[in-house]
């Protein structure tokens, strides 16, 4: 299946992480713990208590969010060789034994980037949180608008696989640190034309404290419209011709310009593997992986 790296970035999750940890799955080969700073000491906690030989500690020296812990561990594990990035929190509400499923599309080419989707079961969003459904609702709409992938559901998830290929191919130090990590990759995939697949998988809430506050909400779906509004105005600017020129080579696939019925020109792209470009990029939209 390929080298297989979980990165998960850590603050205030002391008392979950080494529960996650000893989830992981076999197929997992290098386990990346991120202590992004945190004040209850979990990378220490960790080392001392942890005997998994895949496990390697990483620190942030001041608090970078979700996001530069993630993109930290990223690098880290690019830098090892690592196929496949596995992504998920530390705070036990995320089922490691899911990975294999995350995985898949990405080892057999038919997707570039997966994430968790719990929207799928609807006995699963009854028993979200108020506030995080009501968070959800209105990024999934705002995300859909940026992104241009119009079935992804669930934009903040944080359960996300990426390949090593595309992860190469991202601008990884231009990704939004905080909270809307996921959201903004989710645009910056967008940009590559990348194939995005939701995996349908259940939540688990306990006694983790949520950082998602409406009015955070509120602010980033107007600075991602705003920003929005500028991509058009540039795109409005450039003559069609010249795009449709310097693209004549390329061929139409469905792309998360538009709905999922509109065709754009895309270049075949994400061949660094093994695998043909025909191979390594398809039709971009939901596809439920079990």
């Amino acid at each position: 299946m390929g080298r297989i790296a979980v990165v998960i970035p850590c603050f205030k999750v002391r008392d979950h992480v080494l529960g996650v940890i000893a989830a992981m799955p076999p197929e997992v080969e290098r386990i990346y713990v991120v202590d992004d700073a945190c004040p209850e000491g979990t990378g220490a906690h960790v080392e001392a208590s942890c005997r998994d030989a895949r496990v390697r500690v990483l620190r942030n020296e001041s608090n970078q969010g979700v996001g530069g812990a993630t993109l930290r561990g990223y690098e880290e594990a690019l830098a090892d060789g690592a196929d496949f990035l596995v992504k998920l929190d530390g705070d036990g509400q995320m089922d490691p034994s899911r990975i294999p499923s995350l995985v898949a599309p990405l080892a057999d080419g038919s997707a570039d980037y997966t994430k968790g989707n719990r929207f799928f079961d609807l006995e699963d969003v009854r028993s979200m949180p108020a506030i995080r459904l009501v968070g959800n609702a209105i990024l999934s709409f705002v995300n859909k608008v940026a992104s241009g992938y119009w079935d992804v559901m669930d934009p903040t998830n944080g359960y996300t696989a990426i390949h090593a290929v595309v992860a190469r191919a991202l601008p990884l130090r231009k990704i939004a640190r905080d909270y809307f990590f996921e959201s903004d990759m989710l645009f910056r995939l967008s940009v590559l034309r990348a194939v995005v697949v939701d995996v349908p998988m259940a939540a688990r809430y306990g006694d983790e404290v949520s950082n998602l506050r409406v009015s955070k909400v509120f602010s980033i779906g107007r600075a991602r419209l705003e920003a929005i509004g500028e991509v058009f105005n540039l795109f409005n600017a450039i003559n069609p011709s010249n795009i449709v020129a310097g693209a004549s080579a390329n061929r139409r696939v469905n792309t998360p310009a538009g709905p999922p019925d509109q065709t754009l020109l895309q270049p075949a792209s994400f061949s660094g593997d093994s695998q043909r470009p025909e191979q390594r990029v398809g039709q971009i939209g939901l596809r439920f992986t079990f």
